[in-house]
């Protein structure tokens, strides 16, 4: 079966001060997270360049860098593609986003703001509202995470965090597709908001680390259907 065509979002917006290899780079990475690329599809310098509509060479450039993170391999023929995972890869990665996520959780409990708390109790109501659209809660869910880490107030937990979120957008359909997990991790969300709030470092790291061994054991009942 032919691969659909990856897509990317537009244009580069060339005034926004960033080195264009920089800026395809950024946007090729947002491509990923946004499930716009997944593992298998193949890029192509020219189609990548026509899409946003810039000359081959920054684009050349940002798939360099995307190989030497490891998120794309050289392709028979031409291009590159998106890299598939393995077993091994998916544990390794879900372990070192427990460590990421309880820590996150921990020191949020020490420095999040009300408002920041406020603003996490908005995104988990937005979240159950979008209940039936996997996308959707799967964005949602993004955004939620990434509240916690920038209430954590550590610039490296975040960067460590951002880029452990571009694998995990190689791995393929979100686990908001396997039944009963989107009621399941309501509820997670909800009990990591309330020790946050409560100022509890200890509650808010455990239940954080087991919303995560969670989310592993729905990522391999999805990988045991591929």
């Amino acid at each position: 079966m032919a691969r659909r065509p990856a897509k990317t979002s537009g244009s580069i917006d060339r005034g926004s001060g960033v080195a264009l290899g920089e800026a395809v780079f950024r946007s090729l990475c947002e491509a990923l997270q946004a499930g716009s690329y997944r593992a298998g599809d193949r890029l192509r310098e020219e189609e990548v360049a026509q899409r946003l509509n810039v000359s081959r060479t920054p684009v050349r450039e940002a798939l360099g860098r995307l190989a030497a993170r490891g998120f794309v391999q050289p392709a028979a023929g031409r291009g590159v593609i998106v890299r598939n995972l393995d077993i091994s890869e998916v544990l390794e990665l879900y372990a070192m986003r427990e460590i990421l996520e309880g820590a996150a959780a921990r020191l949020a409990a020490e420095h999040a703001s009300r408002l920041e708390i406020d603003a996490m109790t908005d995104i988990e109501q937005a979240f159950t509202e979008h209940s039936g659209d996997a996308a959707e809660m799967a964005r949602l869910n993004r955004t939620f995470h990434e509240a916690i880490c920038r209430a954590a107030r550590n610039r490296y937990l975040d960067n460590a965090s951002k880029e452990l979120q571009d694998w995990i957008a190689l791995l393929g359909p979100t686990t908001f597709s396997v039944t009963h997990r989107p009621e399941t991790s309501h509820r997670e969300h909800q009990a990591i908001i309330s020790a946050i709030a409560a100022r509890d470092g200890d509650k808010a790291e455990k239940l954080a680390r087991a919303h995560i061994r969670e989310a592993l054991r729905c990522r391999l009942k999805l990988l045991q259907k591929q």
